[in-house]
């Protein structure tokens, strides 16, 4: 069985990094006028708010008492 906690933390780890690579992607679009960097951020964006929401479900506050 997979602990809850440890791929919290895992997702967690990876949404920083979509956050940290979105930001590059963003930072390079507006220096060079560049439109697939801005097409990527927003991929990378929608990405991330998918870690985001499967850390919200997957978060210990969210989980009914017999799942803990």
């Amino acid at each position: 069985m997979v602990d809850r906690e440890r791929l919290v933390e895992q997702l967690r780890g990876i949404e920083d990094e979509l956050r940290d690579l979105a930001y590059e992607l963003l930072r390079a679009a507006a220096e060079n006028d560049d439109e697939d960097a801005e097409r990527e951020e927003r991929k990378i964006q929608q990405a991330r708010r998918g870690v985001e929401k499967a850390i919200r479900a997957l978060s210990p506050q969210s989980a009914p008492d017999d799942w803990v």
